[in-house]
């Protein structure tokens, strides 16, 4: 983990949202963010359990007098779940870690999980230490290049209509549709593209980026674009169930969701709280969720992705890691574990993000480090291109200007992120050239066929690289291109 990156990106998302009180956890450790005072508990009699339970504890060893426990929201909804605020995390320290800890034996004597804290979820190049977006020219070749139509009209009939692709990030860049794959593409436009100075904002572009990429792996796939997480790419996980419900209600329930978001937890066996009823629904869906491992080089489980590890939904989710940019071992950031089902192209891939109409000024706001701050040995992200970001603490230092690029269309950006919709668009791919209507069978016969494996800290895992994918080189944003 890169603490220094951890800290600034929680600086970054805690200035998106001014209304709310974070705080990093465990113990400082930059493993997940999360609300202070405030815990989820399941609607019904379990919130009224968590609500007594924090009450009587807190009233007796706190000083808090009772309505300072309290239900926040409406009390029954289609997440089914209850935020329960614990005092005023402005006026001393938090409380959330406590109240965890008078539940456990509660917790007990239900025989299962009662309450977590409110997570924020958040893209996977985000309070991950990815990396971010390097220009390319336009002249340059999509990487995975736009596929062709490899399998001919013999295997048209039966294909019925076009495999729907949705894709929970940030929305599209208003000029997307410049960029001929993605002409076609629907979805959200992104608000607010550049600041005050006309300054691109960071993360603005990595949906786009993203259904770029579907684009190009699976050209005949229809791909919608949401608008989920167009705040510094951050969400609290007792808003996201909500909005991903209403974005399946938008237009029903696609074949495939990409999801290149998550968050990790306290405990290595506990899912999201917030996600549970979502998670249930997809359950019984012909929906398969593809969803990013993400990228703090760590065996903990990221989720949603790590539902792949919970019987129940293994069928349902279909996780993935990266690959290094020679596509020979996995990126030196790729999250890993028996949770992670299959590895892709993540490090490097080229495609679009703004500036089709017009260049667009990017400032970056973190800075590369001298050597693999994950201990590869590698030429990894975390050092090429070189760079000097203006969030970055190192700049005390040193007094160094942050370092600013044009970008005029396609960029070469790195992640699980990126990775996710290479697997989700080959999948989209399957169902198109077998006429296969099941995404998830589809999901089986891509990986039973699946003849390329990598070694990932000592296990063999499946590989899927797409037939249009090459090795990529590092881009220099200093060199004008």
């Amino acid at each position: 983990m890169a603490p220094q990156r951890f800290h600034e990106q929680f600086d970054h998302i805690q200035r998106s949202m001014p209304g709310t009180a974070l705080a990093m956890g465990p113990d400082d450790t930059g493993h997940f963010l999360y609300e202070r005072g405030v815990v989820l508990a399941r609607d019904g009699e379990e919130a009224r359990v968590v609500e007594d339970t924090v009450r009587a504890h807190f009233t007796e060893t706190a000083g808090l007098v009772p309505d300072q426990v309290r239900r926040e929201g409406p009390q029954t909804n289609r997440t089914g779940v209850t935020r329960i605020r614990i005092g005023d995390p402005a006026e001393g320290d938090d409380t959330v870690p406590h109240a965890l800890r008078a539940l456990r034996e509660a917790e007990g004597r239900h025989g299962r999980r009662l309450v977590s804290r409110n997570h924020v979820v958040h893209i996977a190049v985000n309070a991950c230490p990815g990396d971010e977006p390097v220009p390319v020219a336009r002249t340059r070749r999509a990487n995975p290049a736009v596929a062709e139509d490899r399998y001919g009209e013999e295997s048209a009939e039966g294909r019925g209509s076009p495999v729907e692709v949705l894709v929970i990030d940030t929305g599209l860049v208003h000029d997307h549709a410049a960029y001929p794959p993605l002409a076609h593409t629907t979805g959200d436009v992104q608000p607010a593209e550049t600041d005050a100075d006309g300054v691109l904002r960071q993360y603005v572009g990595h949906g786009t980026f993203i259904a770029g990429i579907l684009a190009a792996v699976a050209p005949r796939t229809e791909v919608t674009v949401r608008n989920t997480l167009s705040d510094a790419g951050a969400i609290l996980e007792s808003e996201f169930g909500a909005r991903l419900f209403e974005a399946v209600d938008d237009g029903g329930w696609p074949d495939i969701i990409s999801l290149s978001a998550g968050t990790t937890t306290e405990g290595i066996t506990d899912g999201l709280i917030g996600l549970d009823a979502f998670m249930a629904e997809l359950r019984e869906q012909r929906t398969l969720l593809v969803a990013a491992a993400g990228n703090n080089s760590s065996h903990a489980p990221f989720w949603p992705a790590a539902y792949t590890g919970v019987p129940a939904y293994r069928d349902s989710v279909l996780s993935v890691g990266a690959l290094s940019a020679d596509g020979t071992c996995e990126a030196c950031f790729s999250n890993h574990g028996p949770w992670v089902q299959v590895f892709a192209p993540g490090e490097r891939l080229t495609s679009a993000l703004t500036g089709f109409d017009r260049p667009v000024p990017y400032v970056y706001q973190h800075s590369t480090y001298e050597a693999c701050r994950f201990d590869y040995d590698y030429a990894c992200t975390c050092q090429f291109p070189r760079h000097t970001g203006a969030l970055s603490e190192s700049r005390e230092n040193t007094g160094a200007k942050p370092h600013q690029v044009m970008f005029d269309g396609l960029a070469q950006w790195s992640g699980t992120s990126f990775a996710t919709p290479v697997v989700a668009g080959l999948v989209a791919a399957h169902m198109t050239a077998y006429g296969e209507r099941d995404p998830r069978a589809a999901r089986d016969a891509l990986l039973a066929a699946a003849t390329g494996s990598a070694e990932v800290r000592g296990a063999r895992v499946p590989v899927l690289r797409p037939p249009t994918w090459r090795p990529a080189a590092v881009v220099d944003p200093a060199v004008p291109v």
